[in-house]
């Protein structure tokens, strides 16, 4: 084992010797620019230091981080009370919206779809009317939950 990381050691010590090759720059009569690692007649090897390495620039610290960052109470008290309108409006708005779900809901269960049977008589569909019943009781349902959501938004305006 001892063996096998001794030679993996030795090829990585072969390739990086090589990165570390000489560079020669030629320029021909045309005006033409060169540049080889090997040798070229009429090339002039070139002699560059290596790049400064640095460590980045610091982060400047800025004073008004947003996890330290306040407003006045006076801004503060003009957004909650921005909130809290449009929060009561939702409320007005979804509370109409449920009236109006739970009058549709009582007009249909007191008045359903008739069909004709085979004697021309009306009867109530069964299977409409179920269905019926059961989208406008799902609309009243969602309406109440809003509300009541809305309603835990305002109280923890308060």
């Amino acid at each position: 084992m001892k063996l096998r990381h001794l030679s993996v050691l030795c090829c990585l010590a072969t390739f990086a010797a090589g990165a570390h090759a000489d560079i020669y720059k030629r320029v021909d009569e045309d005006g033409h620019v060169t540049y080889s690692s090997v040798p070229i007649k009429g090339a002039k090897k070139l002699h560059l230091e290596p790049l400064p390495t640095m460590a980045p620039p610091a982060k400047p610290r800025n004073s008004d981080a947003a996890s330290d960052f306040r407003v006045n109470s006076e801004t503060q008290n003009r957004r909650d009370n921005t909130r809290r309108k449009i929060l009561e409006d939702e409320l007005a708005t979804e509370q109409k919206a449920l009236d109006d779900a739970r009058a549709k809901l009582k007009d249909n269960q007191s008045f359903p779809e008739m069909l004709k049977d085979a004697n021309g008589q009306p009867q109530p569909d069964p299977a409409k009317l179920r269905e019926k019943v059961d989208n406008l009781q799902e609309d009243v349902s969602s309406h109440e939950k809003n509300i009541e959501a809305l309603k835990t938004e305002l109280s923890h305006l308060n």
